[in-house]
């Protein structure tokens, strides 16, 4: 497992009380509750996963802004 980087997170008592009841509910110590939601945050702003033949068809097909509109004559 790669080493963890520690770091002092100063953080509203009443936010911390809401992370700690959830942290208990979902049986994580609030640590490891805070680092699933950043996971799952990051997840979510990078997007769904490419995979390689998306990727291939992208680089082969690119997509342009028209894509899907049929072109008027």
């Amino acid at each position: 497992m790669a080493a963890r980087k520690p770091f002092l997170l100063r953080i509203d008592p009443a936010l911390w009380a809401e992370l700690e009841a959830w942290a208990q509910d979902e049986l994580r110590s609030v640590n490891g509750q805070i680092e699933y939601l950043l996971k799952q945050a990051v997840a979510k702003r990078k997007g769904p996963p490419k995979t390689a033949a998306a990727e291939a068809a992208k680089s082969i097909h690119p997509t342009s802004a028209g894509e899907g509109v049929e072109p008027t004559h």
